[in-house]
């Protein structure tokens, strides 16, 4: 296993962790730096035999990552994302949030509904809340129906952050205002 350093982001250092597949690079995981533990920690502490290099392909994901982190509007390739050793379940609500575009949100149960799990909402957090690509599977966009924002790998504050960024506003008690919900056409009603 390989590792790319991100330095110098708003919220701290990132960590993306790579191989080789036949002679492509392929994430296996991004690591957010959280408030007690920064990124590099994590990764050696998962993976202590890291190999700290990258290639051209990486470093493109990681100036991406950085600049996404910085504000800019970038859309993530997952050409070099290693989707399969995700299980089938975490795989279809990864990709039903990469669907979620900047500026809108989603609740868990508007993606468990959309994937045809009507009582799926706790399962989709935890497949979001152990989505090994952060940031380029915006599961920042995933908030709870009642329109708090829930919780993030990289903390909170971070994903709060991230929302603003993308233009998402709260009210004084952090609750989303006038939002954008993606798979609400879906239903009837509103959440």
């Amino acid at each position: 296993m390989k590792i790319k350093i991100i330095k110098k982001t708003p919220f701290g250092q990132m960590a993306v962790i790579w191989f080789i597949s036949c002679d492509s690079p392929r994430i296996c995981r991004i690591l957010l730096s959280k408030p007690e533990w920064d990124a590099e920690d994590q990764a050696f502490d998962i993976y202590p035999n890291l190999q700290v290099t990258s290639s051209e392909e990486i470093d493109g994901v990681a100036t991406a990552i950085k600049s996404f982190l910085e504000g800019e509007n970038v859309i993530f390739s997952l050409e070099n994302v290693a989707l399969e050793q995700c299980s089938s379940f975490q795989k279809s609500v990864l990709l039903a949030e990469y669907q979620i575009p900047r500026g809108s949100i989603s609740t868990y149960q508007l993606i468990a509904r959309h994937l045809g799990v009507e009582k799926g909402a706790r399962a989709v957090g935890n497949a979001l809340a152990t989505n090994p690509f952060p940031i380029i599977i915006p599961c920042h966009r995933a908030i709870r129906s009642d329109g708090t924002i829930g919780g993030f790998q990289g903390g909170i504050g971070m994903k709060k952050a991230l929302l603003k960024k993308e233009g998402i506003y709260f009210d004084q008690r952090g609750r989303i205002l006038s939002p954008r919900f993606y798979y609400e056409k879906e239903i009837c009603g509103n959440v």
